[in-house]
């Protein structure tokens, strides 16, 4: 077995090679698949979005001798008849309970209802309530900065490589990454909170940096290529993704290790709950997006570039000349 060295020497010289352009219509089929069926996972298992979205009231037992989630849904329905209570246990100690909106006759039934079930003393529960005019402001500024983190992206880029077909192929990239983690946090059944938009910005920033040093290097390999090159353009273009393939692994598993341990240890071990929503965007994120920048930004610039009059010239002289060399061989 080769050392890790050498593996990485062997992709940057091309000895070793992954079809990432050549087979690119198969990872385009896995990538459509995949974005389809996030897309269709809400049908299955619809998001569900925290109370900072949708408003409504929130109330905290804190640490209660018993912890069971039946007792404080008894406990709203007893003052408030029908209404739905989403119950969780926070921090391993306390017990959360969120509602619609209620009025402050009814907010104050249902914490003394609250402390009378889990036999607590009143001011150990605590009540607050988000109204729907702020839930609406917080998804109207998270989807401008969706929007304009988009825009900028699109415009810093096309200025960088001086193309727009390298913009279009990382903002494809971009929304790749976004729709498929989107649709593994709904598949997991977690709710998309303030903090979660945030891990999804991040891992969006992650994207575009692993992709904007993949197609530095594809430019490099272009440019230098010139008319006399002995490549094609699209085995230019996969060159430079093997060429920082080693890089883009390391990197994600450096990026990855923190993250899991904050996710894994941090929210499901110790019951951080807050640590939660944020961290499980950043690690799945961070792992798509690799995916995304090898297996579809990249090929899909290739696919934007090979139609266009020179690079089919200059494929076809390539072409011609190792026909040339194979019959006089």
């Amino acid at each position: 077995m080769p050392s890790m060295n050498e593996f990485g020497n062997n992709l940057y010289s091309g000895k070793t090679s992954f079809p990432f352009v050549g087979k690119r219509r198969l990872w385009f089929i896995i990538a459509i698949i995949l974005v389809v069926g996030s897309a269709l996972v809400p049908l299955i298992r619809p998001i569900q979005f925290s109370i900072e979205f949708t408003g409504g009231s929130q109330f905290t037992v804190q640490a209660p001798d018993s912890k069971d989630q039946d007792t404080a849904a008894d406990a709203v329905r007893s003052v408030v008849p029908g209404a739905a209570a989403k119950v969780a246990i926070v921090s391993g100690t306390d017990v959360r309970v969120q509602t619609d909106q209620m009025s402050a006759a009814e907010t104050q039934q249902v914490a003394n209802a609250l402390a009378e079930a889990y036999k607590v003393d009143p001011a150990e529960v605590t009540s607050s309530f988000i109204g729907p005019a702020w839930g609406e402001n917080v998804t109207r500024q998270s989807l401008w900065g969706l929007a304009i983190f988009l825009a900028l992206t699109f415009l810093i880029l096309a200025i960088y490589f001086r193309t727009w077909k390298m913009s279009a192929a990382a903002i494809i990239g971009l929304l790749d990454v976004l729709m498929i983690t989107v649709g593994v946090y709904a598949l997991a059944g977690f709710e998309i909170s303030p903090a979660a938009v945030i891990g999804f910005l991040t891992i969006l920033a992650y994207s575009l940096y692993d992709t904007t040093v993949v197609f530095d290097k594809v430019r490099e390999n272009t440019t230098e290529d010139g008319e006399n090159s002995s490549r094609l353009f699209g085995e230019s273009v996969n060159l430079a993704v093997n060429q920082t393939l080693v890089r883009s692994i390391n990197t994600s598993v450096v990026a990855a290790l923190p993250v899991g341990a904050v996710l894994f240890i941090g929210a499901f071990w110790l019951g951080a709950e807050s640590l939660t929503d944020i961290s499980l965007s950043i690690f799945v994120g961070i792992l798509v997006a690799t995916y995304s920048t090898l297996f579809v930004a990249a090929p899909l610039y290739s696919l934007f570039r090979e139609n266009e009059p020179a690079l089919k010239e200059r494929d076809a002289r390539v072409r011609a000349a190792r026909s040339k060399a194979a019959v006089e061989a």
